[in-house]
């Protein structure tokens, strides 16, 4: 294959042609992209100054086509922005109508919008709703938790959540089928004291739902656990005849894990043992198994000693 020589002369000439080209070619990018161009961006609608009065739904998607004025710096620079766009849509004229126009109000948009980021129409331009009843309805706060405790520690004691309701205002057939109204997850690691925390609820995802308040407070009690040792007594059910049984052993061992600031508190009589003498009656059972019928709040069982009684019927 041959090889061209260029003379040093000539090596330079070619060096300063296609250096001369790169500049012209950068030069008319930089030219096209300072020239105004139109160009079109997808906008989330956000609602504001909602009816009081009506209740309504959008008949058409949440986001619209915005034409926008801009040089094509403001155009490259919105497309390497992918991050979500909104504009906010004032509802106060579906107080007496059924439709808002959006070229009538983009002197209010544009005025919180950059010079390089200004709008001119939208697609589409008129955004219609549907109206119905409006109910309130009171319902309860459900709580999402992911936990992580210490060694020897866990919650002690109910969650407390304040206020445990919360006020939804929306239309009827929405309103309806809401049941409960969802947290924000509470997620909190290697806890070892009582949480007495502020969190937030799910947001509202309807543009004509509301819901308040938006946060509540919540109190979670911990405390370390130990373990501890009772002597239960064993009572004996369903003994339809009225028979004379004997059971051997009448206490068993009840080994427990309880918090440390009612481990003085808790005695037998927060448990209650029992064996059913229709496992004999029934399906001929030559011991009876015991089972706790009753057992404190935030107590777990360890074990218990004897799981199985001996009983004697007298006849």
């Amino acid at each position: 294959m041959a090889i061209i020589k260029l003379s040093a002369t000539e090596r330079r000439r070619v060096s300063a042609f296609f250096t001369c080209m790169l500049l012209a070619v950068f030069a008319w990018i930089v030219t096209v992209l300072s020239n105004p161009h139109q160009y079109t961006v997808r906008e989330i609608l956000e609602f504001r100054n909602t009816p009081q009065k009506r209740a309504f739904h959008s008949l058409q998607s949440d986001t619209v086509n915005a034409i926008i004025n801009g040089t094509g710096w403001d155009m490259l620079f919105s497309k390497m922005n992918s991050g979500n766009k909104s504009v906010t849509v004032d509802l106060q004229t579906l107080e007496d109508k059924s439709y808002v126009v959006l070229g009538s109000q983009l002197d209010q948009i544009n005025s919180k919008r950059e010079n390089g980021q200004q709008i001119t129409r939208f697609i589409p331009d008129t955004l219609y709703f549907d109206f119905s009843n409006r109910k309130v309805k009171r319902i309860p706060v459900r709580l999402i938790m992911a936990l992580k405790y210490q060694r020897q520690f866990t919650q002690s004691g109910n969650i407390t959540i304040k206020p445990a309701y919360v006020i939804i205002n929306g239309p009827a057939n929405v309103i309806d089928k809401i049941t409960e109204w969802r947290s924000d997850t509470l997620k909190l690691d290697s806890l070892g004291e009582t949480i007495n925390t502020l969190v937030n609820l799910q947001p509202v995802k309807e543009g004509n739902l509301s819901v308040y308040p938006k946060n509540v407070q919540v109190t979670i009690p911990v405390d370390e656990f130990t373990e501890k040792v009772l002597e239960v007594p064993v009572k004996l059910i369903n003994n339809h005849s009225y028979e004379d049984v004997k059971v051997f052993p009448q206490k068993v061992k009840v080994t427990f894990t309880t918090s440390l600031t009612r481990y003085e508190e808790i005695d037998e009589d927060f448990f209650e043992a029992t064996a059913d003498l229709d496992l004999w009656r029934l399906h001929g059972y030559k011991v009876l198994p015991v089972v706790l019928s009753k057992i404190p709040e935030y107590c777990r069982i360890v074990k218990i000693e004897p799981q199985n009684i001996d009983f004697i019927i007298k006849k």
